[in-house]
């Protein structure tokens, strides 16, 4: 059985087991009806367009619909508790983000913990952020921009789409590693954010590749670099934030698959190899590189991994800076 981390008390041991020899009683059965994917967010953004492409896949190879469920809301908690909340069975799935480890910390009075509440299936991609600034700011290069932010800590602001979202905990993490104070001017989302930095309202901000690139393709912004660890394959020529003078940098967006916790081995293992076949497709490779989606499949061990260490990093980062979720 697989789970983000070990424990449990052993009641919930007791049902799982139960629940483990049901399944396997049912033997080849699975799946034998339509399973939901619940998406988090509102739809038209990148993980609706992962969940689409994916589940079309997976209906193709598991021989039954896989049915998207935008259940969007409470800074996805909505979609998240009700996938946390569900038989472990097989028949719901999430499509999560980076965002589930951030809400760990921010709201604390969540009716559900990711780590004990949901197992995982595989990491589906990621999406680097890009620093991008209007025109105006005279800066070239993300080095230049560095200094000129330097010699004026405390006096220059940018735009997020809200408070703990990834435009505002990516430069969070930028603050914590240079020391360079910056003004926080938060939207009620990333679009907005986005457009007045277009327009020279507000000078700069880190934002999504996808959301980004054609304002930086027709000249109303100006990129300086991606936020991953390496460079993005969408744009190998733009360095990195931690090649630019600021190591150790690393910011993706990632996405991931999740069941309810407790779901047995053998529907995980199931669910797994079907993703990974879905991600080797060439027509999904390419549609989700169009939307600046780098895919990455895994284990279900390794995504468990990667979840449990950003709930540790983001929670030090978000405690240290008193974030505190509208």
């Amino acid at each position: 059985m697989v789970r983000l981390f070990s424990g449990g008390a052993r009641a919930l041991a007791i049902a799982a087991t139960a629940l483990a020899c049901a399944a396997a009683h049912a033997g080849e059965a699975y799946p034998s009806k339509p399973i939901r994917f619940i998406i988090p967010y509102a739809p038209g953004g990148t993980t609706d367009i992962i969940a689409r492409l994916v589940g079309q896949k997976l209906t193709e190879d598991l021989g039954q619909q896989v049915i998207v469920d935008i259940r969007a809301g409470a800074g996805s908690m909505i979609g998240t508790e009700l996938a946390a909340k569900s038989p472990p069975d097989g028949y719901t799935m999430l499509l999560s983000n980076i965002g589930l480890a951030f809400n760990e910390t921010l709201y604390p009075k969540r009716t559900y913990d990711a780590l004990r509440d949901l197992s995982p299936i595989s990491l589906v991609g990621v999406t680097p952020n890009a620093f991008v600034v209007h025109p105006s700011v005279p800066a070239n290069t993300m080095k230049d921009f560095l200094a000129f932010a330097k010699a004026r800590s405390g006096q220059l602001s940018y735009a997020s789409g809200g408070i703990g979202s990834s435009s505002h905990l990516s430069m969070e993490l930028l603050q914590s590693l240079t020391g360079i104070k910056f003004n926080h001017v938060p939207y009620k989302g990333a679009g907005p954010a986005l457009i007045d930095v277009a327009a020279g309202n507000v000078p700069f901000q880190l934002n999504s590749m996808p959301a980004v690139m054609n304002h930086v393709h027709s000249g109303r912004l100006r990129a300086l670099a991606v936020s991953s660890a390496k460079r993005s394959q969408a744009v190998p020529d733009l360095p990195t934030i931690a090649e630019s003078g600021v190591p150790g940098y690393d910011y993706v967006t990632w996405y991931g698959m999740l069941v309810p916790a407790h779901t047995p081995a053998a529907i995980i293992s199931r669910l797994n190899a079907a993703v990974q076949k879905a991600l080797g497709s060439k027509d999904v490779r390419e549609k989700l590189g169009a939307q600046g989606v780098e895919v990455q499949g895994s284990t279900p061990d390794a995504f468990g991994k990667l979840v449990k260490t950003d709930v540790e990093k983001w929670r030090k980062i978000i405690n240290t800076a008193k974030i505190k979720a509208e």
